[in-house]
């Protein structure tokens, strides 16, 4: 499978993309054994699947009760996911870290260009203060690889973050500042900017910090008080190694080897059409070495051009920081 990976990232149409979800598919369904079994207890066939469509997808709550790898290699890191008291976190054994790291910094560059040429300003505090986030990981690699002098991390130093947001627009310094939800509205009760050229992007929603807010509210919020025209958004999660990003109005657009299959909420294995409101499958060839198949616990809308909207959790579903908004 190690040969495939190179091809993963040079995905450039959807016959690419099909042909090798289908060879990924025959090797994790033979390999990964927690998939091995739910497809046997479905009765399914792995030899006889043809078309990716006809895929079943893993629960993603497998990642909290069973270790879903497809390879025997030691895992290089372990990533796991936020949760309150008394959740099971989700755990994500990786054995290929280059993999990952590949796929952000691809993903990266498709949707926002060179890292290099941008100051990255990321306010993070509750990431920061805990172990095994993938976010992390992500935002370190990307900062290590910014060349600009001010890229870096805030915690709750509201003041120098917007003395420096404050220096960048007037030098016209190209700057994206991410931050988790709650965070952003802090600062915003503090200071208010005009920085009309800033790439405002949230993701990890309120971490139980704040009340939760409809999309429409808070990106008007997060605005008004940055100058901005728009909100960015990150879509991600731990049991991923890539990420979706909207570039406004929380449209959400996937990497080349990512792609969003909406499923009916009453019958898991039937598939929506593009404008249908339902659960969120996603196809990420960059899990690879996990499972690439992932039936989540999303609610969302598929857009024509495989564009999609996040509209809010199933019933009973954990509280996730993955930027899910209440809709």
């Amino acid at each position: 499978m190690k040969t495939l990976i190179p091809q993963i990232f040079s995905i450039r149409d959807e016959e690419q993309f099909n042909e090798a979800a289908l060879a990924i598919f025959k090797y994790q369904a033979e390999f990964c054994v927690p998939y091995h079994q739910f497809i046997t207890n479905l009765n399914i066939k792995a030899d006889q699947i043809t078309r990716v469509a006809d895929i079943p997808y893993l629960p993603i709550s497998f990642f909290k009760s069973h270790t879903v790898v497809s390879n025997t290699e030691k895992e290089e890191i372990i990533f796991s996911s936020s949760g309150t008291t008394g959740q099971i976190q989700s755990k994500h054994l990786v054995t290929d870290l280059k993999v990952y790291e590949d796929s952000f910094n691809k993903a990266f560059e498709q949707f926002y260009g060179k890292i290099e040429d941008t100051c990255l300003l990321a306010l993070l505090p509750s990431y920061l203060e805990r172990d095994g986030s993938s976010l992390i990981y992500m935002i370190d690699a990307l900062l290590n690889q910014s060349k600009h002098p001010d890229s870096g991390y805030f915690l709750h130093n509201h003041e120098e973050l917007f003395n420096k947001l404050n220096t960048l627009k007037a030098a016209g310094q190209k700057t994206i500042l991410i931050g988790v939800t709650y965070a952003l509205l802090d600062f915003l009760e503090l200071y208010q900017l005009n920085f009309p050229e800033l790439t405002v992007m949230e993701t990890g929603g309120m971490k139980g910090k704040r009340k939760e807010m409809v999309r429409e509210e808070l990106h008007e919020i997060l605005t008004s008080g940055f100058g901005v025209d728009v909100i960015h958004s990150e879509y991600g999660m731990t049991e991923l190694l890539s990420q979706a990003y909207s570039s406004g109005n929380g449209v959400f657009d996937c990497p080349n080897w990512m792609k969003i299959v909406l499923r009916d909420t009453n019958d898991p294995l039937t598939l929506l059409n593009s404008n249908q409101t339902g659960g969120i499958n996603i196809i990420d060839l960059a899990n690879i070495n996990s499972c690439s198949f992932i039936a989540t616990q999303d609610l969302g809308r598929l857009l024509p051009g495989g564009s999609f909207e996040v509209l809010g959790r199933f019933d009973n579903a954990d509280i996730r920081g993955c930027n899910l908004l209440v809709q």
